[in-house]
């Protein structure tokens, strides 16, 4: 896709966004499995491989996954892992169980829509539904020390400090 394609096939949508701002308003989900014998979560991307590309409300044609999405389902896999390993390391019964994280986007704000739309997640819920026999108070600590260890969650409640390079390879 060249630059008047992607201006072509964004135009439509930013015209909407200026019209309806509720139409750019999306909730994004990713979903995982806590596994029932190891330390793991299982995350379906609904890809072996995954190939990023835009959003279906940016101008993509739904192919390739979102990062918006990838950024969710990295935060599913990274707190059920850490649910996972923390219920194992203080012996609370976890057969199994779901994550679930939803985050709230405004796409008028990537797109240059509008300058009061902000860039990015507005909101982000993370969810877990656990099959346990333990107390509340077990339920309690696991969910408290899973937040504490998750190293994505801890990330977005917490944002690193970024930076950008670039380099330029001349003649190419």
């Amino acid at each position: 896709m060249d630059r008047a394609q992607l201006q072509a096939t964004q135009k439509p949508l930013k015209e909407r966004y200026r019209e309806e701002p509720a139409a750019a308003l999306i909730t994004l989900r990713a979903d995982g499995n806590l596994d029932e014998e190891h330390i793991a979560c299982k995350v379906d991307t609904g890809r072996a491989l995954v190939e990023a590309g835009l959003h279906p409300a940016t101008g993509g044609d739904g192919s390739a996954a979102c990062s918006g999405d990838m950024l969710l389902e990295a935060l599913v896999a990274c707190a059920g892992v850490t649910c996972r390993a923390v219920a194992t390391a203080l012996g609370v019964p976890l057969r199994g169980g779901t994550v679930t994280a939803e985050g709230d986007l405004d796409f008028r704000g990537t797109l240059g829509v509008s300058k009061e739309a902000p860039v990015g997640f507005a909101a982000i819920r993370l969810r877990f539904d656990l099959d346990t026999d333990a107390a509340a108070d077990q339920v309690a600590t696991l969910l408290k020390l899973t937040e504490r260890y998750c190293v994505i969650y801890q990330t977005l409640q917490r944002p690193a400090n970024l930076s950008v390079s670039h380099h330029v390879q001349p003649g190419r």
